[in-house]
């Protein structure tokens, strides 16, 4: 193994910062190798070359760390989708949040590409692509808001709370939906996302498995059509229902 020196204390807030991207991105690229359950703190204090004490100097647990990431992957996702779903409508929004059309119009009067199934593979398929965010989201109810403090599950849940409603809103000028549906769809997608990776499991001794014997063909999960799926049912269902933006604005 090649020995590492060990690196100063980081004394200014410039260097405390920067001290703590190193944390993290050390701690994204084991659990991207690895998967969130087998990193542990002496390993990402190895890989930035700490001592595991002088962690505790930038975050407070193994779980911090994670929680911090999980509120990184819900900010990056989020603008993806945003940016995505504008795409899928002549009347989608920018990033300026300003309306182009009337939402009732979009939903109702566009293509089958603006339409649920279009939304739901959309989905799908930008959080398929994200291994890692999937890892964190089936781990963060789970471990990651647990042994840290309050106030640490306090920012993370106003980060995530934030991007679940901006997606909803996106969501909102392509499909007819409600708030409250639109914000039903998002946690829908990004829980069953992350069990639907754990059952999948890919990568692992377990997937090879999984593939390797007949008998447990039915255990192979392929993520992307799985949800996709689940999604699509879901927004036919409300679609079905006849609630949609102008039943909302009745309310």
């Amino acid at each position: 193994m090649v020995s590492r020196s060990q690196p100063t204390r980081a004394r200014s807030p410039e260097a405390k910062r920067a001290r703590e991207a190193a944390i993290l991105d050390a701690a994204a690229r084991l659990a991207t190798v690895n998967g969130i359950r087998a990193v542990t703190l002496t390993d990402i204090a190895a890989e930035v070359g700490l001592h595991k004490s002088a962690m505790l100097r930038y975050f407070e647990t193994r779980e911090e760390i994670f929680l911090r990431l999980a509120a990184a992957g819900w900010v990056e996702w989020s603008r993806e989708v945003r940016e995505r779903l504008a795409a899928l409508s002549p009347g989608a929004v920018g990033e300026d949040g300003e309306d182009g059309g009337d939402s009732a119009h979009v939903a109702n009067g566009a293509g089958p590409e603006s339409g649920p199934r279009a939304a739901a593979g959309l989905l799908a398929e930008t959080l398929v692509a994200r291994p890692l965010f999937c890892d964190l989201l089936a781990h963060t109810p789970m471990t990651l808001e647990h042994n840290v403090s309050l106030d640490s599950v306090r920012s993370f849940k106003v980060i995530a709370i934030a991007e679940v409603v901006a997606v909803g809103e996106a969501l909102r000028r392509v499909v007819a939906l409600t708030p409250a549906q639109a914000g039903d769809v998002v946690a829908t997608a990004t829980a069953m996302a992350g069990a639907l990776w754990q059952m999948a499991a890919p990568g692992t001794a377990l997937r090879r498995l999984y593939e390797s014997d007949p008998e447990l063909a039915h255990a192979v999960v392929d993520v992307a059509p799985r949800l996709t799926g689940i999604l699509s049912a879901l927004l036919r269902g409300y679609g079905a229902d006849g609630a949609g933006p102008q039943a909302d604005r009745a309310e």
